[in-house]
C-alpha cells in the first residue's frame, strides 16, 4: 500500500508538471513570469520525496495506465533503478526550474509560452522514459522527449546556427529511435507483445540476444552522444537558452545510460561473453579520449561544455561495459562496485554539469558572449558566478575533495580490481585502458583550468565587459543549490554510496552480499581498507590547514620583508589583455601533440596587410571524414530521383502504365 502510495505520488507530480507547462495561456496578463515556475519546483521536490522511498525496494507492481491503444495500454513500473533516475531528474529540474525563471526574463509573450509548454513536456517525456514498462510507451515517451527538446533547442528559430543545430539533432534523434524499435522487435521474439516483463521471460538465442544488444546500444549511444554518433551534442548545446542546456546534458543524456543498463542487465538478462563488456570499454574510452582533445582545443564556452558531456558519457558507457565483463565472470561484488561508480557519476556529472552550463548562461547574459576569446577578468564583475562555477569546475575536474573526484576515483579502483578478472587477454589489455582512463582524467583538468581560467581570471579582453553585472538572487540560490550539492557528494560519499549499492545488486539480480564498501563512517572502502581508501573529510580539513598556513606565512612574513616595485613589462607602460594567454594558447600544446585527431584550417597574415587578423578554426575530423561524405551520396541520391518529379500530368500517367503493365508480366509468371 505504502509502495503504491509514493508511484502515484510521482505519477500525479508528473501530471502537474504537465498541466502547469499550460499556465502562461491561462494567466497571459500576469507580468511577473517567475510564479508559473512554483508548481514545478515543488513537483521536482515531490518526484525525489516519493521516489526516495522506492529505492530500497525489492519488489516491484506494474501499473496499467487508462491510456493508449486497445491491445498496448500504458504499462508504468517504478523500481529501485527508475527511482534513482527519477531523483537525478527531481533534483536537476528543481535547480534549473529555479534559474530559468529569472535567466527567461527577457523572453516575453509568445515566444515564453510556447518555451514554457515545451519546457515542460520535455521533463514528463524524461519521467516518462523511467518509469515506462513496455516498448510502445517506452517509444512514444522517447520520441516526446525528443520532439519537444528539438523545439527547445530551436527556440531561437530566426537563427540559421539554430535551424541547423535543430536538424542534425532531430535526425539523429530519429536514426536512434529506429534502432530501438528494431531492437525491441528482436526482443520480444514473435510474441506480438512488448511488454518488459513478457521481454525479461524471452530466452534469445545468443545471435539474436547479440542483434538486440547491439541495436540497443546503437539506439542509447546516438543519444548519449558517444563517438562517432556525438555530431548533435555541439552544435545543439550552443544553439539552445543555458537552461534547456543543463537539463539536456544533466538528465536528457542519463536517458541513454539508463536505456542501456535496462536493457542489457534487465530485459536481456545480462550473461553475456566477456569481450562484448570489453568492446564497450574500449569504445567509451576511445570516445572520452576524443571529446575531450576536442573539449581542450574550444574557443566557444558552451561547446567546449558539450565536448566535456561527450567524454562523461564515454567514461560512463566504459565503465558500464567493464561492469559487463566482470558480470559475465559471475564477479557479482566487482560488478556492482563499477555499477556504483556508473550510478554515482551520473548523480557528479547531472549536479557539476547543470552548475556550469547556468553560469555560461549568467556570463552570456552579462555579456553576451559565448567566444573564450572575448571573455577574461569576469571575477571582479560576478565574483558570486565566479566561486560557484570554481566549485563546478573541481568537480569536472576530477579533483579532491568534491564529487568528481569520488565517482572518477570509483571508476579507477574498478579498473585496478582486474586482477580478479579470470580472461588472460583481459588482465593483458586492462592495464593500458587504465592509463588512457588516468590520460583522460588529467585532460579533463586541464580543460577544466582553461575554462575557468580564460573567462574569470586576468583582465576583461573586452571594454564591454566592465559592465558586467553579477547573477540575480534566485540565480544565486540555484547556482548555490548545485555548488553545494556537489561539496556533500564529494565530502559524504560514505552516506550516498550506501543508497547506491542496493540499486546495484537489484540490477545485478543479486543479494547484497556486503563484500563491497564495508561499513565505514567517514571512510570510503570500496573492496578492503588493506586496497584502498579515502577519507575526503580527513582531506577536506588537511587542504585548508595548508592553505590557512600558507595564506599566514605569506600575509605576515613573506609581505613584511617584500619591497614592492612595478613589475617589468618587456619595455611596455602599462599591462594589457593582449599579454595574457589565450583560449587558442591553452589548447596549442595539446594541438600540436594530437593534431592528427583534428582538422584546423588557419588564415594566416603577413606583415603587409592592412587588417591582420588570425583565425583559426578545429573541425570535427568524424564530421568531415564521415557524414559529409554521406550527406554528399544522400543528396546526390535525392537529385536522381527527383527526376522521377517532372510535373506533366502525361510523365506520370506512362508510369501508371508502366508499373501495370509489370504487374501484369509478374502476376502472370507467377501463374506458371
Amino acid at each position: 500500500m505504502i509502495a503504491n502510495f509514493n508511484e502515484y505520488g510521482i505519477i500525479a507530480s508528473i501530471l502537474v508538471w504537465l498541466s502547469s507547462g499550460f499556465l502562461p495561456f491561462l494567466f497571459q496578463n500576469l507580468k511577473n513570469t517567475k510564479i508559473f515556475f512554483i508548481p514545478t519546483f515543488i513537483s521536482s521536490l515531490l518526484i525525489v520525496y516519493f521516489a526516495s522511498f522506492l529505492l530500497s525496494q525489492e519488489t516491484c507492481e506494474t501499473l496499467i495506465l487508462p491510456l493508449g491503444l486497445l491491445d498496448f495500454p500504458f504499462l508504468i513500473r517504478i523500481d529501485s533503478l527508475s527511482s534513482f533516475f527519477l531523483i537525478i531528474l527531481g533534483l536537476s529540474s528543481a535547480g534549473i526550474s529555479l534559474h530559468a525563471s529569472s535567466y527567461f526574463r527577457d523572453i516575453k509573450g509568445r515566444p515564453f509560452q510556447t518555451t514554457f509548454v515545451f519546457y515542460h513536456l520535455f521533463l514528463v517525456g524524461m519521467a516518462w522514459v523511467f518509469i515506462a514498462n513496455d516498448g510502445y510507451s517506452f517509444l512514444i515517451a522517447w520520441e516526446l522527449m525528443a520532439l519537444t527538446s528539438y523545439f527547445l533547442v530551436t527556440v531561437n528559430h530566426h537563427s540559421l546556427e539554430s535551424r541547423r543545430a535543430g536538424f542534425i539533432y532531430l535526425l539523429i534523434s530519429h536514426i536512434g529511435a529506429l534502432a530501438l524499435l528494431l531492437a525491441l522487435g528482436v526482443a520480444q521474439h514473435g510474441m506480438g507483445n512488448f511488454s518488459f516483463d513478457l521481454l525479461r521471460q524471452v530466452t534469445l538465442a545468443p545471435l539474436w540476444k547479440m542483434l538486440a544488444l547491439l541495436l540497443a546500444f546503437l539506439g542509447f549511444a546516438f543519444k548519449a552522444g558517444l563517438v562517432p554518433f556525438h555530431v548533435w551534442l555541439p552544435e545543439a548545446h550552443p544553439a539552445a537558452p543555458s537552461p534547456i542546456s543543463a537539463i539536456m546534458s544533466g538528465v536528457m543524456v542519463k536517458t541513454a545510460i539508463y536505456g542501456f543498463i535496462r536493457f542489457a542487465f534487465d530485459i536481456l538478462g545480462g550473461n553475456f561473453p566477456s569481450w562484448v563488456g570489453l568492446i564497450l570499454l574500449i569504445i567509451g574510452l576511445f570516445s572520452a579520449f576524443y571529446a575531450v582533445i576536442y573539449a581542450i582545443a574550444q574557443t566557444d564556452m558552451k561547446r567546449l561544455l558539450a565536448f566535456s558531456t561527450i567524454e562523461n558519457m564515454g567514461l560512463i558507457f566504459a565503465i558500464t561495459g567493464l561492469s559487463l565483463s566482470f558480470s559475465s565472470m559471475n564477479n557479482s561484488d566487482l560488478s556492482a562496485l563499477a555499477l556504483v561508480a556508473v550510478l554515482y557519476h551520473c548523480l557528479s556529472h547531472a549536479f557539476f554539469k547543470s552548475l556550469l552550463f547556468l553560469s555560461t548562461g549568467n556570463v552570456l547574459h552579462a555579456t553576451g558572449e559565448r567566444n573564450l576569446g572575448k571573455l577574461g577578468g569576469l571575477i571582479r564583475f560576478m565574483p558570486w558566478v565566479a566561486i560557484l562555477s570554481l566549485i563546478g569546475v573541481i568537480g569536472m575536474a576530477g579533483l579532491p575533495p568534491l564529487n568528481g573526484f569520488v565517482s572518477e576515483w570509483l571508476m579507477l579502483q574498478s579498473f585496478l580490481s582486474f586482477a580478479e578478472l579470470s580472461e588472460n587477454y583481459l588482465r593483458l589489455i586492462m592495464p593500458l585502458c587504465a592509463a588512457l582512463f588516468i590520460l583522460v582524467a588529467g585532460l579533463a583538468g586541464y580543460m577544466s583550468v582553461k575554462f575557468f581560467g580564460v573567462i574569470f581570471l586576468g583582465q576583461p579582453r573586452e571594454k564591454k565587459l566592465n559592465s558586467a553585472t553579477d547573477a540575480l538572487l534566485t540565480e544565486k540560490i540555484a547556482l548555490s543549490y548545485f555548488a553545494f550539492s556537489c561539496f556533500m557528494l564529494g565530502i559524504f560519499p560514505s552516506f550516498f554510496i550506501s543508497v547506491l549499492k542496493p540499486i546495484a545488486y537489484f540490477i545485478l539480480k543479486q543479494k547484497d552480499s556486503l563484500e563491497i564498501f564495508p561499513n565505514e563512517a567517514l571512510t570510503l572502502v570500496p573492496i578492503s581498507i588493506e586496497k584502498a581508501s579515502y577519507n575526503p573529510l580527513l582531506y577536506l580539513i588537511f587542504i585548508l590547514g595548508v592553505t590557512l598556513v600558507l595564506f599566514t606565512m605569506v600575509r605576515f612574513i613573506y609581505h613584511r620583508n617584500t619591497r614592492r616595485i612595478e613589475p617589468w613589462r618587456c619595455g611596455l607602460t602599462t599591462l594589457t589583455p593582449r599579454m595574457q594567454d589565450t583560449a587558442e594558447g591553452f589548447g596549442q600544446p595539446l594541438k600540436n601533440v594530437f593534431g592528427q585527431f583534428m582538422k584546423i584550417s588557419q588564415n594566416h597574415f603577413n606583415a603587409f596587410d592592412d587588417k591582420p587578423k588570425y583565425i583559426s578554426v578545429i573541425h570535427d575530423l568524424l564530421w568531415e571524414q564521415l557524414y559529409i561524405p554521406i550527406i554528399k551520396i544522400v543528396e546526390k541520391s535525392s537529385r536522381l530521383i527527383a527526376k522521377i518529379q517532372q510535373g506533366k500530368i502525361n510523365i506520370y500517367l506512362t508510369y501508371n502504365v508502366v508499373a501495370l503493365i509489370i504487374l501484369l508480366v509478374i502476376v502472370r509468371w507467377k501463374s506458371y
